[in-house]
């Protein structure tokens, strides 16, 4: 049986049989063996997944030996399968015979002081070795095009084994059958490219160009999402992961009561907790017992999701987490008042506070798909200190009563928020849209490369590519839960190497509140601007290029640069430096020799341009 067939194979049963998988050695010591686990998955499945987790606890070794230990270990349970069930080490729970094979082998990078610890410990160990910023694991990029089918035609299988390899090390914290349909992804993707390979250099490379992202894109997207989810849950702790959980399932599920959804909120939290941890057996487990669970009960909790849970096991969860909300109950009153007006509010909220506070976020996610679940967040704390300071012995009887001022006020500053980002959108375009980002976020963050600036700005203006077309009632939940993750992935930055104070503020506010904090941010007046020097601005003939592309992105480097030079710069001096570079870059670029040119006419433009910012 070829990877591919391998691929389907376990595609279509692995999530199935993860519940008769161990989840730690404590759960299977003295059960179910090696070569029972063998019989249930098959060779070719078990090899697969073998690959998967040795790739995954091995991010420095190499093909070769993830492969050679895949291999040894499916001998293994081949041999414990077949005859030799008595053997002690057919009878080792599968994660140390794992561990074990790994510790076997001689020179693998930072494996020693985990090998020397036991069991429970020495599992810790390996998973603490999987690190989501796999810096020096190169990102996967578009294949040389003549050079992959090449390959292709004669390492077809292998060649699809060394894709898993290398996703699985790239990406430690991404389940088995998410990696192993990836895979597929690249294996359709070859087989359609390289069946063309005949034709026209030019027709293969159009169609890498056009497929790359197929395969890429979502695997990028999938590990942003588990990594901005376990950065929560890392950060903030369980608290806050189960409510943004809370609000989401509440969105969703609207019909469900508070019971059910409470046991989604522990079950989902849970999930992730074995996710982020790297219990990629655990994480598999939980996964498919959530949607056993969803899939049989639709009748109480949504008539949207009979068409997901009537696909593939692998499809069902992406689908279900895409699903559109189910329809709000016809009787469902529109307010909570009762959560202000009921006389026994303040005891409820002394004798059971986190219920109190779950059942009001509850009722009011599920009354408002059109908010975001971060906004539902903010509405929750500002609940929780309503109660704080009106159920203190004193406080006026009219103290809640202003509650719901505070919520409207709160509501219309974040609307309008979005509605401006989406006007300015609307009337610049991304490349204008992008431009203002950055000089909003260069003055903010400068501390960070141009490249990252470029990056985060980029995914910024994505969003609003997005999200500014959709309705007024979807504007809420897809501006502000995308851009929670931009904003994710800047704090991740900034804990591994700060950024500035006022980042480190909104960073380590409550979770719901660091898209307010950033917004709010201006100048970081601890950053010392950059020198003039010599090589500060440099023009060059390449600015004449005719690849827009090329040229914005060059633009985009000298206004960073200009903004790091010159922080304070007002738009009146900014437009008048702009008119000027474009006045020279018309000129050089008319000429015949536009580097001779703009040799020239660069000094002149940056000493009246000094000039302009001195006024």
């Amino acid at each position: 049986m070829n990877w591919r067939t391998t691929i389907y194979v376990v595609l279509s049963v692995s999530l199935t049989v993860a519940k008769t998988l161990p989840r730690t050695s404590r759960d299977v010591e003295g059960k179910t063996s090696i070569g029972q686990r063998f019989s249930q998955l098959h060779e070719n499945n078990f090899k697969a997944i073998a690959l998967v987790m040795f790739a995954q606890y091995m991010p420095g070794g190499t093909f070769g030996r993830a492969a050679g230990m895949a291999e040894r270990v499916t001998a293994l349970a081949r041999s414990c399968a077949a005859a030799a069930r008595d053997s002690p080490d057919c009878l080792k729970p599968l994660d140390r015979i794992f561990f074990d094979t790994i510790c076997q082998e001689k020179n693998l990078p930072r494996i020693a002081d985990c090998c020397a610890k036991e069991d429970s410990e020495r599992n810790d160990c390996f998973i603490s070795l999987k690190n989501f910023s796999q810096g020096f694991i190169p990102p996967l990029q578009r294949p040389d095009a003549e050079a992959a089918c090449r390959n292709y035609s004669q390492h077809q299988q292998p060649l699809t084994a060394y894709f898993t390899y290398e996703v699985s090390r790239k990406h430690p914290f991404l389940p088995a059958p998410t990696i192993l349909s990836v895979a597929l992804r690249y294996e359709e993707m070859m087989k359609r490219c390289c069946g063309h390979a005949e034709g026209p250099p030019q027709h293969l490379q159009e169609c890498f160009r056009t497929q790359t992202p197929k395969v890429v894109k979502p695997v990028r997207e999938d590990a942003m999402r588990q990594e901005h989810m376990c950065g929560i849950l890392k950060k903030f702790g369980e608290r806050t992961l189960k409510a943004l959980k809370l609000t989401q399932i509440s969105q969703k599920f609207p019909k469900a009561d508070f019971v059910t959804v409470h046991k989604l909120v522990m079950d989902v939290a849970a999930m992730h907790k074995d996710c982020c941890r790297g219990d990629m057996l655990d994480c598999m487990q939980d996964r498919e017992d959530i949607l056993h669970y969803v899939c049989s009960n639709q009748h109480i909790l949504s008539s949207k999701i009979q068409q997901c849970c009537e696909q593939p096991l692998l499809q069902r969860s992406e689908c279900i987490v895409h699903v559109e909300n189910d329809d709000k109950p016809a009787d469902l009153s529109p307010h909570v008042r009762e959560f202000i007006e009921d006389k026994g509010i303040c005891e409820h909220f002394a004798q059971e506070k986190d219920i109190h506070l779950a059942r009001f976020l509850y009722e009011y996610s599920r009354r408002h798909p059109e908010f975001s679940a971060q906004m539902l967040l903010r509405i929750g704390k500002g609940y929780e200190d309503l109660l704080q300071e009106c159920c203190r012995p004193g406080a006026p009887s009219s103290c809640l009563s202003r509650g719901e001022e505070e919520l409207r006020k709160h509501i219309y500053e974040t609307e309008s928020v979005m509605r401006t980002s989406c006007d300015i959108y609307n009337e610049k375009g991304d490349y204008y849209f992008q431009n203002e980002l950055l000089m909003s976020f260069t003055k903010k963050m400068p501390q960070l490369t141009s490249a990252e600036l470029i990056k985060f700005t980029k995914e910024m203006t994505a969003i609003g590519s997005k999200c500014c077309q959709v309705g007024q009632d979807k504007l809420l939940p897809c501006a502000e839960e995308n851009l929670d993750l931009v904003l994710g992935e800047i704090c991740r930055r900034h804990l591994a190497d700060p950024i500035n104070p006022g980042v480190c503020r909104c960073c380590n506010s409550a979770y719901a509140f660091r898209r307010p904090c950033i917004g709010k941010l201006e100048v970081d007046e601890s950053y010392v601007p950059l020198a003039l020097t010599p090589g500060l601005f440099a023009f060059h003939g390449d600015l004449c290029t005719t690849e827009e592309e090329k040229l914005q992105h060059k633009k985009q480097e000298m206004l960073i640069t200009l903004l790091k030079y010159k922080p304070q710069i007002s738009p009146e001096q900014l437009g008048s430096v702009t008119a000027a570079f474009s006045a020279m870059k018309e000129q050089c670029c008319g000429e015949e020799n536009p580097e001779a040119c703009f040799l020239k006419e660069g000094p002149e433009l940056i000493k009246r341009s000094e000039k302009m910012l001195s006024a």
